[in-house]
């Protein structure tokens, strides 16, 4: 599967590891290029680590194409911000036509107006208070 990921945070850059190992061409976009070299350096990038890095912001079209978005199989957009996320994630699915596109957004509200509006979205506010819920009912 061709794998494009646009955020190389915490979840970025542990997802695209992950996908590497299994056999999948991934590609990692951050708008910051110090993210590729942070996380290397703490071990998250193996030297067998065989996808590709590129600089700049994937909310543009320019860049996605470059990027290989006309031929992913699936989109993630993981960055910090919900904005950023939304606009890669329906560009990906609207311009690109991307199969499976996964966008992370914090806000609940806007999850789930997202949500019914046919993007694949998760939300760690909620998925991390309904984690601690269970946790403290065992």
């Amino acid at each position: 599967m061709k794998v494009l990921i646009i955020g190389c945070g915490r979840v970025g850059s542990r997802l695209a590891q992950e996908l590497d190992r299994e056999g999948h061409e991934v590609t990692i976009v951050d708008n910051n290029p110090g993210a590729f070299s942070r996380f290397a350096s703490r071990g998250v990038f193996e030297d067998s680590f065989a996808g590709s890095f590129m600089v700049g912001d994937g909310t543009e079209a320019d860049l996605l194409r470059r990027a290989g978005a006309e031929e992913a199989d699936c989109f993630i957009a993981v960055t910090q911000g919900d904005n950023r996320n939304i606009m890669a994630a329906q560009i990906a699915q609207n311009v690109f036509k991307v199969d499976k596109v996964v966008a992370r957004i914090y806000d609940p509200i806007r999850t789930e107006v997202y949500r019914k509006l046919g993007l694949s979205v998760f939300c760690p506010t909620t998925e991390g208070a309904a984690t601690v819920r269970r946790m403290i009912k065992d």
